[in-house]
């Protein structure tokens, strides 16, 4: 489906969404450090989602087996939780999750370094991947257009030299987790779909360290950089507004 623009008690159920999976995410945060396993995470998300009395939008979504993706170093998204799977000093983590209060989905990443990092080469990644998102938010009010969005990103991506994915896209986001229209991390202001206020989307830059090629795991789920280079995820839900944007799931 399309996103739409929400009404009054749509916006005010995306909002306690919004914040609740803010509230988590912080927690699941802290937790990110050398000796933890991923699945040890996913527990503490389950945990809190049920403790709330929220739904976890992304479990059985598509077969997806867990309440949050975590990818690890060169895995660009969509990384199952497993208890085997430790977390080692240098490490990057990307957080990925999504809560459904009332029916109204907010969707939200982050990128983190666990313990020392390898290089300063791996700090900026996750400094300007962040900050791409921001600049992408920057941009958004009432009859924006995706690309738009898309040019604010690449712009910081391309400024710093870092492979900037392709495959993998933000989205509208709301009723369902992954609405029309897509929303690419490239591309050319002045062009695509036009966006108003009211409608909920997803931005999400992924950032890479080499090259902008990924491939699919063979668990069916987990994307990789191609040359296995570390990669980079952050997004938010934003409330597209009159004269700018309402970031949901800020921590």
């Amino acid at each position: 489906m399309t996103t739409r623009v929400k009404t009054a008690t749509e916006i005010l159920a995306m909002r306690e969404s919004g914040r609740m999976l803010a509230m988590i995410l912080t927690k699941l945060e802290a937790m990110v450090e050398p000796g933890v396993s991923t699945k040890d995470i996913a527990v503490i998300a389950q945990r809190e989602l049920k403790a709330l009395g929220v739904a976890a939008p992304f479990l059985g979504y598509q077969g997806f087996p867990d309440v949050i993706c975590i990818s690890l170093n060169d895995e660009v998204v969509h990384g199952i939780p497993k208890i085997d799977r430790i977390i080692m000093d240098g490490d990057l983590v990307s957080l990925d999750f999504g809560v459904n209060y009332r029916g109204m989905i907010t969707d939200s990443a982050l990128t983190l370094i666990a313990g020392k990092p390898k290089n300063s080469r791996v700090v900026d990644l996750v400094k300007y991947t962040a900050a791409a998102l921001n600049e992408g938010i920057a941009v958004v009010k009432d009859n924006i257009r995706t690309g738009d969005i898309a040019a604010a990103v690449e712009a910081v991506l391309k400024r710093h030299n870092f492979g900037i994915v392709r495959d993998l896209v933000g989205h509208g986001v709301g009723h369902e987790l992954h609405e029309d229209p897509n929303i690419p991390n490239y591309g050319r202001a002045n062009t695509g779909p036009w966006l108003k206020a009211g409608m909920t989307i997803a931005i999400e830059p992924m950032a890479t360290l080499g090259s902008d090629q990924v491939i699919l795991e063979p668990d069916g789920w987990t994307v990789r950089s191609r040359d296995r280079s570390l990669s980079a995820h952050f997004e938010h839900t934003v409330l597209i507004t009159k004269d700018g944007a309402e970031i949901l799931t800020l921590r």
